[in-house]
């Protein structure tokens, strides 16, 4: 009867460690080979054992592996042997000893990095949003006045071998050196200079000198670096003198509006007086040419009339005055008279119309001394 039948009887602790260790003898008889099963008797048959040298050969292998390495297209591989340089290796595939005999830096000799002084990006946004870092911005002219200048220098390793060593070993802190190294660099050419060019015309030529003095700094210091720009984001005079400097630089501008007008107004005015006095001038050539001319005519008809004058001397006479005469008498009052009436004429001069034009004149001329 199911009733006769007892219940379930709880597993002693030595049988559950009996049972785990059989499960584990099963199963590293599977992994390294052994016969399982038993006899009659519940024995098993004997194992065979895995030396250490397979580990040996497994770890060999991912040791000697740990040297390959790939340098991406933007870096320079520089192998160090105990901490020496002994080769660089380009963009590719490559291998060196593993640690602790070699290892390999991967600079890269393509990106350009930048840095900000003035002020740090918060946000790039958009819209972007910055913060002013004042110690930085506030920077003192050569005519002593103080500017808040915020700019950006960007630069990168150079690629030859020498220089990407020198960028790696010569720094302690490649970018706190570009840091203090800029900031020099920067106070010292504003410093020779006066605010005037710095807030209007010179800003170009500040960028270059603030460049090229940069690079022979970090030259100096064997840096391997290389300043690919300067570049001023704002120049502003401080704060507390924001409105002043403001009023001043639209009297600048009006000033040069003027002075452009004035040129305008120069510009016309005097190409016209240039080519009046062209005209001028060409005309009074005109008239001497002509005078000329007119002047060599007439000596040639004086000595053409004077060769014929000498041949018949008589005859040229007696044309000449002819000549004259008919150019003469039209043009007075003349009353001809034959020889006989002229003798019984009475001679009348006119001194009423002689007197007339002698008084006129006379009116007409201030006494001396009035």
């Amino acid at each position: 009867m199911p009733g006769n039948f007892p219940g379930p009887q709880p597993r002693r602790e030595d049988d559950v460690l009996a049972e785990v260790r059989d499960l584990v003898e099963a199963m590293r008889e599977k992994m390294f080979g052994g016969a399982g099963g038993g006899g009659a008797n519940g024995g098993s048959a004997p194992r065979r054992s895995i030396g250490p040298w397979p580990f040996v050969l497994i770890a060999a292998v991912l040791y000697l592996g740990s040297g390959f390495f790939v340098v991406a297209p933007d870096q320079r591989g520089v192998v160090l042997r105990f901490g020496q340089v002994v080769r660089q290796v380009g963009p590719g595939p490559g291998y060196h000893l593993p640690w602790p005999f070699e290892e390999v830096l991967k600079p890269s000799v393509t990106a350009i990095r930048k840095e900000e002084f003035g002020f740090r990006t918060v946000d790039v946004g958009p819209p972007a949003r910055y913060r002013d870092v004042d110690p930085e911005a506030l920077m003192l002219t050569g005519d002593e006045n103080i500017v808040k200048l915020l700019f950006i220098v960007q630069y990168k390793v150079k690629a030859d071998p020498e220089s990407t060593a020198d960028f790696l070993f010569n720094l302690r802190d490649p970018v706190e050196t570009v840091r203090a190294a800029s900031e020099a660099a920067m106070r010292q050419v504003i410093g020779s200079n006066k605010i005037d060019d710095v807030l209007t015309d010179d800003r170009e030529r500040i960028q270059v000198e603030a460049q090229r003095l940069l690079q022979q700094i970090l030259d100096g210091y064997d840096s391997g670096l290389k300043i690919e720009t300067v570049k001023l984001q704002d120049v502003d005079p401080p704060d507390q003198v924001s409105d002043a400097f403001k009023d001043v630089i639209n009297a600048q501008q009006d000033r040069e509006r003027l002075i452009n007008e004035a040129r305008g107004y120069a510009n016309d005015v005097v190409p016209k007086a240039r080519g009046q006095a062209a005209q001028m001038l060409n005309e009074a050539d005109g008239y001497r040419l002509a005078k000329i001319q007119e002047a060599q005519g007439a000596a040639q008809r004086f000595v053409a009339l004077y060769d014929e004058y000498s041949k018949a001397k008589d005859v040229t006479r007696e044309r000449l005055y002819i000549e004259a005469m008919e150019e003469i008498l039209p043009h007075i009052d003349k009353i001809v008279i034959d020889d006989k009436a002229g003798e019984k004429t009475v001679p009348y001069l006119p001194l009423d119309q002689m007197l007339r034009p002698r008084a006129a004149q006379s009116v007409a001329e201030p006494e001396p001394g009035r």
